[in-house]
């Protein structure tokens, strides 16, 4: 019976004055604490040498056997169970006790792999047990196990056959960062962006039950997921579907690095968090409950109106309203349970294993981010996403840069703005690190508001702002913003209501790929017929762009900017950008027979690729559109009658920017003289992860690509060019 699959009490919570929740499960024995000094990395990559109070590494566990001290020393840890394990197979005769060694082995593997390479950190170390305790329980890979967003997939990955490779995770040809279905038979659907998991996971559920298949689905998502509409409209159709299916809560009460305040951690938003908190499981309501499904099979239909309402009498008495919530849409709740108790975690998955048609089951396990590296559990953003970094005390080495980010310039110059118009307001969801709105968030807590997960409702919700008079800056990364194009069609731009959008990591972003890839928002935006679609060709632009966006106030807007940092180029005083006149671009340098016309920053590779070609004496025209839509006719006419051949540039996929001169200069009779015209945009193809310059140069889009293809359409002599030009 169901009830009998908790044998142990569930985990209290309770909060220390930090603020931050820690489980333990009351059958354990006590642990042992001591001030222990540690060197936490910070935001800013400076140190501070804080006491804390954190758990003692060298532990006893309740069978009074003595757990080893991890290494985080720097120097290749021992591993000597790991070392036995090449995949999931080899892990089925392991012992509890070996396999919560493993467990700790698996920590020190990635602390020392990620070490050296960057990458997601603490999402990893605290799945550690769950991860082993799924593969050793289950018959991987005929049974799935869908990892929700995939940043904790690096012990999946490890046991499955790629250790020997981990040191090329996020690298170009390397592994991926996230899972992937090409990389391995393991990775049974490929993640990066959230709340995907039990969708998918039903879909392979129910697959399985209409091919006559008998193997098992496990979806594993975070309480940050779970912010998501989708992941509701998924458990609720599970819940009518009845087919058997395995959801695993991960709930470490914090979402990822990006949504952390400038103040430290933020947990996730909405009711759902808090509710967690409180849920729990009644064995005899669950005994009852499996008695009565059994009886209203026999009696019929007539029964099911009146064991309905004993199960929601019974559910309110075992754990009062909240703890009916995934009662009540048809899931089977367990929890909550201890992620870190490897017995648990084994003894409840074996049991819900062996059920045969207990349906959709929810395990609700309590977890810590970066659980058994103590840089990580007391770092702000618990180290979620890190580069390379010394082990023994966490801290970052971060590159330095004579200029800030992008996302920085578009925080600083919103604050600017915010300052002289109190009508401005910024949303995200759940990026505020990672939007740079934490910083706005800062100085105006009452005017930005995160949504969680939740592109839809941001994009809807900043619409009804702009309803009444208020200035929203929905800020959301380009591949994020793919979640929310129906809001963005049909409740801003239908409406004309004057919704500004702040498109983040627009176009190649190196180690994340093609998940986050940033290639088509200028192509899905600018077919809106009343959308302004912007993109700067440096920060200076840029902030001067955000100043446009707060100036357009009778229908919606959009800005592009990449991942990195500014070119260096002079700021307008205190970051208070100056509005644009909107549809007009600009020439950077005046040339003949040859025009570059670029859109977005990589006008700054247009201008490196005229210098490259004075060599060759072949004068060059560079212009910066700053328009997609409106375009600049006045400008475009000029580039294609005064010049020999044009080409126009741009960081995004076909049906984007270019795709908007073509059709301009088709309609004006620009192309039926003389005029040569060739578009350089990204492949129709998906470019993997890797570093930004390689993917640059895969996509044929750095300065010496744009050079040659000057110097080939050009042709005759001057292609002898290119051997001088070393391209």
């Amino acid at each position: 019976m169901a009830f009998s699959v908790l044998r142990t009490t569930f985990v209290p919570r309770f909060h220390s004055q930090d603020a931050h929740s820690f489980p333990f499960p009351q059958n354990l024995a006590t642990s042992e604490f001591k001030y222990k000094k540690v060197i936490a990395a910070k935001d800013d990559n400076a140190s501070d040498e804080v006491r804390t109070l954190v758990k003692k590494v060298h532990k006893t566990k309740p069978n009074g056997q003595m757990r080893k001290d991890l290494n985080f020393s720097g120097e290749k840890p021992s591993t000597p169970i790991l070392d036995t394990i090449n995949y999931p197979v080899h892990m089925k005769n392991l012992s509890i006790q070996e396999l919560d060694v493993l467990a700790n082995e698996l920590r020190e593997e990635i602390v020392y792999t990620i070490s050296k390479t960057g990458g997601h950190l603490s999402s990893s170390l605290g799945v550690a047990e769950l991860t082993v305790a799924l593969h050793h329980v289950f018959e991987c890979p005929k049974d799935k196990i869908i990892w929700d967003v995939g940043h904790q997939a690096y012990p999946h990955k490890i046991l499955t056959g790629r250790r020997s490779r981990m040191h090329t995770i996020r690298q170009t040809c390397g592994l991926a960062g996230f899972p992937k279905r090409e990389e391995s038979v393991y990775d049974a659907f490929g993640a990066g962006h959230s709340s995907t998991s039990i969708s998918a996971g039903l879909g392979m559920a129910v697959a399985r039950d209409l091919l006559g298949k008998d193997n098992h689905v496990i979806s594993v998502i975070g309480d940050g997921s779970m912010t998501a509409g989708q992941a509701y409209e998924a458990m609720n159709n599970a819940g009518y579907l009845d087919t058997n299916l395995i959801i695993i809560l991960n709930d470490n009460e914090q979402v990822s690095l990006p949504t952390a305040t400038v103040d430290g951690p933020a947990p996730p938003v909405g009711a759902l968090s808090k509710a967690l908190t409180r849920l729990h499981s009644s064995r005899k309501f669950h005994q009852l409950r499996e008695v009565a499904k059994g009886i209203t099979k026999k009696i019929g239909e007539d029964a099911h109106e009146i064991a309905a309402k004993v199960d929601s009498y019974m559910r309110g008495i075992s754990g009062g309203a909240r703890a009916c919530l995934f009662e009540e849409l048809g899931l089977f709740y367990i929890g909550p349970v201890d992620g870190h108790n490897m017995e648990d975690l084994v003894h409840i998955l074996k049991k819900v294993k062996a059920m045969p048609s207990l349906g959709p089951v929810l395990i609700h396990i309590i977890t810590e981010k970066g659980k058994g590296y103590a840089p990580a559990e007391v770092a702000a953003d618990k180290m979620h996403g890190v580069v390379k970094f010394d082990p023994m005390s966490g801290k970052q080495q971060k590159s330095k840069s004579s200029t800030q980010s992008y996302t920085k310039y578009f925080a600083e110059s919103l604050i600017a703005e915010a300052e002289r118009d109190d009508s401005i307001v910024a949303i995200h969801a759940a990026m505020g690190g990672g939007t740079g709105l934490n910083l706005f968030q800062k100085q105006f807590p009452d005017r930005c508001f995160d949504v969680g997960i939740a592109e839809q409702h941001a994009v809807t919700f900043a619409a009804g702002l702009a309803s009444e008079g208020l200035k929203p800056f929905c800020a959301i990364y380009s591949s994020f913003l793919q979640r929310g194009y129906d809001q963005v069609a049909h409740d801003v731009d239908l409406q004309k209501l004057p919704v500004r959008f702040a498109i983040d990591r627009a176009g190649l972003v190196g180690a994340d790929g093609p998940t986050h890839c940033g290639a088509f928002d200028t192509t899905f935006l600018a077919c809106l017929p009343n959308m302004v679609v912007m993109a700067p060709s440096n920060e200076t632009e840029l902030m001067h762009m955000v100043a446009t966006a707060a100036a357009i106030d009778d229908r919606p807007s959009c800005f592009r900017f990449p991942r990195g940092s500014g070119v260096g180029s002079i700021l307008p005083p205190n970051n208070k950008g100056t509005p644009l006149e909107v549809g007009k671009g600009r020439i950077l340098k005046e040339g003949s027979r040859v025009a570059i016309l670029g859109y977005g920053t990589i006008v700054q590779s247009c201008i490196a690729a005229a210098e490259l070609l004075q060599v060759l004496d072949i004068s060059i025209t560079v212009a910066d559109a700053r328009f997609c839509k409106p375009l600049d006719g006045d400008l475009i006419r000029r580039l294609a009658q005064e010049h020999e051949y044009l080409i126009t540039v741009e960081e995004g996929s076909i049906g984007g920017f270019s795709s908007h001169v073509s059709h301009f200069l088709g309609l004006n009779g620009l192309l039926d003289g003389n005029l040569k015209w060739r578009a350089m945009i990204l492949p129709d193809r998906y470019i993997d992860h890797g570093a930004q310059m390689d993917q640059i140069e895969a996509a044929g889009l750095d300065s010496k690509q744009i050079a040659a293809t000057v110097v080939s359409l050009i042709g005759g002599e001057r292609l002898d060019g290119i051997h001088i030009l070393n391209i």
